[in-house]
């Protein structure tokens, strides 16, 4: 199911000297930027109508959709904290979609004749790639259309649309500026801990003693002498050669005992207390290994180190040239977002905040209506 997102992806940068556009016609090669994918179509739907230039917009294509991501925040929150959260979302997909509504007004303007035959070619090259999806199925290429709304001539003018739209926005985005050095190193920099770093991790299993829990156990003693006693016990069963994960099921109170005791992969930093002790404590053993027992305000942990995951940075000389096309990547970007608020400028829209909040409480009433 397609997101309608302003933010194309040029896929191919069309070579220089093809001529002035408007006296060259456009060729299939310019016009096909990249393959359409079967998943790739937008959604025909009904609901209240939104026109822009003529061309109707829809509130099923975003209800339909966003009800399916959002109805659980939509049945914990009220409509308030639902909004809160949801609506940059929702506003992000409508502009997107007035956008390609905008981006091809202006494309099919401007370049009108020129694009007849080769977009003709190029559109019929992806429909036989879409069929290849399916083996060579035409039946179940058209059943997938079908479940979407198309029969094969509306999804021909989508293909007509997206292709004009990518083609004429590659020739509106300004020419790549040299990137220095400098400037890649210190994008590097700031994105590294995001996109090239491993971080550490330690994996454990536990055993956590919560004293609490063996209140009444036995009227003469407290329960931090029962937990003491019963950590002695267990270490000394392990010591001769009991299994840590049954004991851990049959004797942990902690949150991971039906598993053994075996927490995921965890970052060391990233443990809260009272477990931000464990850190420390798996420091001083060797995989496979037991330490305990260790004693913590409520717990008293026995612990089995089953591996240890160092980390790594991935260099800036390693990852220079995904640094690069992220550079580029990022300035078409701002690009494209500038271009795009220069379309609603001269579009010169009515408020659309009505279409915005109609769809917005229909997929809040849809989705408590499942509850």
């Amino acid at each position: 199911m397609r997101k309608f997102s302003f933010l194309f992806v040029v896929a191919i940068l069309l070579a220089a000297g093809c001529g002035s556009q408007k006296e060259t016609a456009l060729t299939e090669e310019q016009l096909r930027l990249r393959p359409i994918a079967s998943g790739d179509m937008p959604i025909a739907s009904g609901g209240f109508v939104l026109s822009i230039g003529g061309e109707a917009i829809t509130s099923g294509e975003f209800t339909e959709a966003l009800t399916k991501h959002y109805e659980l925040l939509a049945q914990t929150k009220d409509f308030e904290q639902f909004k809160a959260e949801a609506g940059p979302e929702l506003e992000r997909l409508i502009r997107g979609r007035i956008s390609n509504i905008l981006l091809y007004q202006k494309a099919k303007e401007e370049l009108g004749d020129q694009i007849d035959e080769g977009l003709e070619k190029a559109v019929e090259s992806d429909v036989r790639r879409f069929v290849s999806d399916f083996g060579g199925d035409y039946a179940k290429a058209e059943e997938t259309l079908k479940k979407e709304g198309y029969d094969w001539k509306s999804y021909r003018e989508f293909l007509k649309k997206k292709m004009l739209s990518e083609y004429y926005i590659s020739q509106n985005l300004p020419k790549d500026e040299p990137i220095t050095h400098s400037e890649l190193l210190s994008f590097y920099n700031d994105i590294k801990a995001k996109y090239f770093t491993e971080p550490a991790t330690i994996t454990f299993r536990l055993i956590d003693i919560q004293p609490a829990t063996l209140k009444g156990y036995d009227p003469n003693k407290s329960n931090q002498q029962l937990a003491e006693a019963l950590a002695d016990e267990l270490i000394r069963r392990l010591e001769d050669g009991e299994d840590f994960a049954e004991l851990a099921e049959q004797y942990s109170h902690g949150h991971r005992a039906s598993a053994g005791g075996l927490w995921k992969p965890v970052q060391p930093t990233s443990l809260a207390e009272p477990y931000d002790i464990l850190a420390k404590e798996a420091e001083k053993i060797d995989i496979g290994y037991i330490t305990g027992p260790v004693k913590t305000e409520g717990h008293i942990f026995i612990i089995k180190l089953e591996s240890r995951n160092k980390g790594k940075i991935e260099s800036f000389e390693e990852m220079q040239g995904q640094v690069e096309a992220m550079v580029i990547a990022e300035r078409r970007q701002r690009a494209i977002e500038k271009f795009s608020a220069e379309l609603f400028e001269e579009a010169a829209l009515s408020d659309i905040n009505p279409f915005f909040d109609y769809c917005l409480k229909e997929i809040y009433r849809i989705s408590n209506e499942r509850t």
